[in-house]
Formats: structure tokens, sequence, C-alpha cells
């Protein structure tokens, strides 16, 4: 059976091509809700593994990481290759690591097992948005499309949490990741059929050395921020943020010189692109760092079941949907410079409403819920502005930065968010005078840690578990007013750099 043709520039696509959006869906919704789906499973992963604070850091990074470095590479070879081929070759590599994850039964075999899955999950995500343009060829069926997709990026963030409370209410963490199965079987069924291959527009040889170069900086810079949030500011957290420094400058200077760069940063000169890819890795950054203190507040502070800790997400989940699409007609009629910083503004709001009143469930589920709505209108609109703004020639390359920021928000919300999130609560936490030295050491790890030395000894671990709840609620109020801070800071650069471009 044949697959379906590219469309003529002018042809309006048909129901073939919608199923091969929804097909294109899959993907896009399995690599977001595996961003957040982990760190609902932390809690049980915690009991079973018993990993340090920077491990359980290094598992949720560790896929964002590697898929983060590899997006513009895999782009890259995609358009060398048929971006189609690269999309089946991924879906078979994310599935078969992902069952080989669920069974890994120690810390460092998770962790290896996630960026294994990043490697794949880079060959997924950028061929998904480039085959979409190869689907819609009219602007305003295409409009729609992207939507969609940008819809799914909000909408598989918030699903982790309610796909991972379900699952672990029936089943155990592997769970999680034998979820990619069922998800993927259809896609490597019906993919061949249903996607057109795309154009190889590009030839020539992929540049080692500025692969190399881009892993080097994202590494560099995100073990110097775990580091200094796990030890503190030393010689090793300077070293890394020195090679990472050094490796992104490097690497920057030699994609200007490059005459077929691995990442095209002429593209960042246009403000109305390089604002829509700021703001949304911000926007992201804030999704993922509420969801990582979240989800421990509602099961090991608040004491819900995963079911039920998951269904307080769920209004925020639904309002993900319903804004993302319905920000599409709002968007044709007021401009970017006006309307993303007021979807800001509720990304704000969130962060304010939990600094102000606390952690409770009633406070959690309302900031949720704007969070979901600034979030996800800003990932429709800016999907559409990169788009838009980038030349249809340098499609492609505007989809890899766009998609590597996005990447890079969700590495900044675990590692940044994450990490000061641990450092407050490891500096507040005032442990009884009784406990050993190994129990200090994995109380003051992670809450989940303080939560294992508590179940061992009666009354003392009363008084644990209290002083570690209370450590976590300051942790979680410093790193909201840090949030809010970052909220105001983007405000501002998306008011002026929409103004200034006009968008």
């Amino acid at each position: 059976m044949q697959s379906i043709k590219q469309p003529p520039d002018s042809a309006k696509a048909d129901t073939r091509h919608w199923l091969g959006l929804s097909l294109l869906m899959l993907p896009v919704l399995l690599i977001t809700i595996d961003n957040t789906i982990l760190g609902f499973a932390l809690p049980k992963i915690a009991e079973a593994l018993a990993p340090s604070a920077s491990q359980q850091l290094w598992m949720i990074d560790a896929y964002s990481l590697v898929l983060a470095a590899l997006l513009v590479t895999m782009g890259g070879i995609g358009d060398r290759v048929g971006h189609r081929f690269m999309l089946l070759m991924g879906a078979l590599g994310f599935a078969v690591f992902s069952v080989l994850t669920a069974m890994a039964t120690t810390p460092e075999q998770l962790i290896g097992g996630r960026a294994l899955m990043g490697v794949f999950g880079a060959m997924l995500m950028p061929s998904t948005l480039a085959l979409l343009g190869t689907l819609f060829q009219d602007r305003e069926q295409r409009r729609v499309a992207v939507a969609v997709w940008a819809t799914c990026l909000t909408v598989g963030s918030a699903l982790g949490p309610l796909i991972g409370g379900v699952l672990l209410q029936f089943f155990n963490w592997p769970s999680i990741f034998w979820l990619a199965v069922p998800v993927l079987v259809p896609l490597l069924l019906f993919g061949p059929v249903l996607l057109p291959e795309s154009d190889r527009a590009l030839s020539g040889r992929i540049d080692l050395y500025s692969i190399v170069l881009s892993m080097l900086a994202l590494t560099g810079i995100v073990f110097a921020i775990k580091h200094v949030a796990a030890v503190g500011v030393d010689s090793i957290s300077a070293i890394g943020l020195l090679i990472g420094m050094v490796a992104g400058a490097v690497f920057v200077r030699r994609q200007l010189r490059l005459e077929v760069p691995l990442l095209d940063l002429a593209l960042l000169r246009n403000g109305t692109f390089s604002g829509a890819v700021l703001v949304n890795l911000l926007s992201l950054a804030l999704l993922v760092g509420f969801v990582f203190f979240a989800t421990q507040q509602l099961q090991i502070v608040l004491g819900l079941a995963p079911l039920t800790a998951s269904l307080a997400l769920v209004p925020g989940q639904v309002l993900a949907i319903v804004v993302g699409m319905a920000i599409v007609p709002i968007a044709q009629r007021v401009s970017a410079h006006r309307l993303i910083p007021v979807l800001l503004g509720f990304a704000g709001a969130a962060f304010l409403l939990v600094a102000l009143a606390g952690g409770g469930i009633a406070t959690l589920v309302i900031a949720f819920a704007l969070l979901n709505i600034g979030v996800g209108a800003i990932a429709s609109v800016s999907t559409d502005l990169v788009l838009s703004a980038a030349p249809p020639s340098k499609a492609g390359a505007a989809s890899a930065i766009s998609e590597t920021a996005y990447e890079v928000g969700v590495v900044f919300g675990t590692t940044v968010l994450g990490g000061v999130l641990a450092a407050v609560y490891r500096n507040v936490l005032e442990l009884p005078a009784e406990l050993t030295g190994e129990q200090a050491w994995l109380a003051s790890e992670t809450l989940a840690g303080a939560g294992v030395v508590a179940t061992s000894l009666g009354e003392l671990g009363t008084a644990l578990t209290a002083a570690a709840h209370t450590a976590f609620g300051v942790a979680i109020n410093q790193v909201s007013w840090l949030a809010v801070a970052l909220s105001v800071i983007a405000i501002g650069l998306a008011w002026r750099t929409f103004k200034a471009g006009r968008s």
C-alpha cells in the first residue's frame, strides 16, 4: 500500500492528512508525558532504589539533557535521510529502551536508560514538526495543526502526573516506562501508510565537532548547577561551568562560520523568532518546576494516594487543552507584545498564590489551573510565531531551535528550580540530634529519604517527619518567589521584544 503524497502548495489537506496528524501526536504526547511522569513516580522510585538527591534530579534530567543536546543533530540527519524514516527509527528505539529501563534495579541503570531514551526521543520530536509542515501546506490549516501540536506539548506535560497517578495506583513504578509500547505501536504500524516522506532538502556531512561542543556546553552548565545545589560552590562546580561556557562560545562561533551549520543561529537575529523561543523555554521551565515540587507535596506531605493526587491536577490539564485551541483566533487579532505578557502573568500569578497561601491542596489545584492557562496558550502562540518568523527554506532549522528550547526549558525547570528546592530544604532542615550520620545524610538528601528514615524510628520518626515537611514547605515558598521573579522578567522581555518586532 502506497503512502500519501505531499499535497501541492495550494491544496487543502484531506481526511488522510488529518489522520496522519493524529499519528504524529502520539510521539509528541509520549515525549512530553515522559518529561513529567517520572517526577510523580519519584517517591516510589526513592523507596525502591534509594537514590540521592542528585541522582533523583539526574533521573529526570538525563532524558531531557540528552534529548536537547541531540535535537538539532537528529533534525539535521532527518533533513538528509528523511523525517519519516527518522520518526519510525526513533519510535522503535524509544519503545525498546523504555522496556529495558523498566527493568532497572539501581539508580545508575535507570539514569542510563533514561539517557538512551533521550537519544531516540531526539529522533522523534524534530520529525513530528517537520512532517506537520509536509502534511499541511494551506496556511490556515497549518495554523490549526500547529495549535494541535503545541497543545499536545503542554497537555503531555500536564498529563504526566495524571497518567502516573493512575498507573502507580494499580501497578509499581516500572509501569510508567511500559507506557511507551502501546503508544508507539500504532505509529510503527500505520506511519508508513499515512505519513508522507519529507523532501531531502540538505546534503553534506553532519559536523561531529559541533555535536560534541553542544553536548559539552549543556552538560557542563547543568552539572555545575546540580553540583552547587547538592554541595555548594566549589572548584568542581566552577570547572563544570567554565567547560560549559567555553564549549558554548566555541559552538556559537563555529555555527556562524559553517556553510551548513548544525544550528542556524542567524534565525535568532529575528526579534520575533528569538523572543518566541525564549518565552517558550521559560514557560515550560515554570510548568516542569511546579510539577516537580507539587507531586511531592501532594503525595508525601499531604499524604494523598497517587491516583487522588493526580486527580487534583485534572482541572489544570483540561484548561491546557481548552486554552491551547481557543487562543488561535485570539492570537490572530491581538498582537503578541500584548497577548504573551498577559499569558505570562497567569503563570506568575500561579506561583504568587503558592508563595502567599502555602502548599495546601486547594492552593495547588488553583495554581496549576492558572499556570496551565498561561503555558497552554503560550505554547500555541509561540510555536506559530516561530514558524511564521522563519523563511520557508529554514523551517526545519527553526523547528529544531524551537524544540531544543523546549527541552532546555524542561532541564532548566528541574535543574534550577529543583536544585534550589533541594538546597533550601537541606539548609533549613532541623534534624533530631539522635540520628546517626547515615540517617542524617539520607534524611537531608530528599523529602522521600526523610520518610524512609522516619518509618523505622518510632516517636523520633514523627519529629523527623514534621521537620522535613516544614523544611519542604519553606523550600516551596522560596522556589515560588524565584518563579515569580522569573515571570516578571519574562513579561518585560516579551513586551519589549515583540513590540520592537511589531508582531
